[in-house]
């Protein structure tokens, strides 16, 4: 169920989309919220702030908060591709904390009021987001021959999404998984590559999230490298650059550490992600072998 805030912001923006209220038109102030609803006046505070936050009003000085308008003229010409398209260009370029349906509306020139007619809520939007992206994963109609080909396939092509769009990773929960049809459709896909194995279905779908864990876990560096990069202006190996003499002034009392830079030991996030991924699929192979 909607918290009682969001009950209030649908209700006055219904009343908006009917003409009830027009462009300019005062809406109801937060005590006369409090009264129409029964809530508590920070309740109705919030449920303003909403208001505001999605462009269905303004404040004005000396009059109170009044509808804004009129629409953009290029109402007409949405869709809920073309939001979610909009949603992830603009969190692939500046961040998800950079994302807001304001945004949004300014990037299409519409009103931000008219995205909600479809894309009923952020949470709908990022879950269309997520889904939007993940179907960009190309999983073969054809499998290669044995399950290690299938998954070793299906993290590669996951590690590419996941680095085209960094907000991807911290994003996604495990714990409360997003009904994503094509997330969906990557663990069925995973699930079916066990088939003439004998490994029960659970070990499967077990083996599909300890996969999808891995890859997401190292896609979670992506964003705040991205966005240390847009704040800053400095890339890693710059940074790491500033860092010597801080690291040369550690290493007396760490000889492991010094032998591995003497080495030139090197590191970067699609490193980790070979090495991780081969001492996984081993260790499955031993147990699926296991399990003969």
């Amino acid at each position: 169920m909607d918290a009682p805030y969001r009950r209030i912001v649908q209700d006055i923006r219904g009343r908006i989309e009917r003409g009830e209220l027009r462009p300019g038109d005062r809406v109801p102030s937060a005590r006369a919220l409090v009264r129409e609803w029964g809530v508590a006046i920070a309740t109705a505070t919030k449920a303003h702030a909403a208001l505001q936050e999605e462009g269905l009003t303004i404040a004005r000085p000396g009059v109170g908060t009044v509808v804004a308008g009129p629409a953009p003229r290029h109402d007409h010409e949405l869709s809920a591709p073309r939001i979610v398209a909009a949603a992830i260009e603009i969190a692939d370029r500046d961040g998800m904390p950079e994302l807001s349906m304001r945004r949004i509306a300014t990037a299409l020139d519409v009103s931000t009021m008219s995205l909600y007619r479809h894309v009923p809520s952020r949470e709908e939007l990022i879950l269309a987001m997520i889904d939007s992206v993940l179907g960009e994963v190309p999983l073969p109609a054809r499998r290669p021959s044995g399950w290690r080909a299938c998954i070793e396939l299906c993290a590669r092509l996951e590690w590419a999404v996941f680095q085209r769009h960094p907000w991807l990773a911290p994003t996604m929960s495990i714990t409360r998984p997003q009904m994503a049809p094509n997330a969906m459709r990557l663990s069925e896909w995973v699930l079916a590559a066990f088939d003439g194995t004998g490994l029960p279905l659970a070990d499967r779908m077990y083996i599909q999230v300890l996969i999808f864990t891995f890859v997401r876990g190292i896609a979670s560096g992506l964003e705040p490298e991205a966005q240390a990069i847009r704040d800053t202006g400095i890339t890693n190996d710059e940074w790491i650059e500033t860092q010597a003499d801080r690291l040369t002034s550690l290493l007396d009392s760490m000889p492991h550490f010094r032998e591995l830079t003497s080495e030139e030991f090197d590191f970067d996030l699609d490193m980790l992600f070979e090495f991780g991924l081969a001492r996984l699929l081993d260790g499955l192979s031993s147990y699926v072998a296991g399990r003969r």
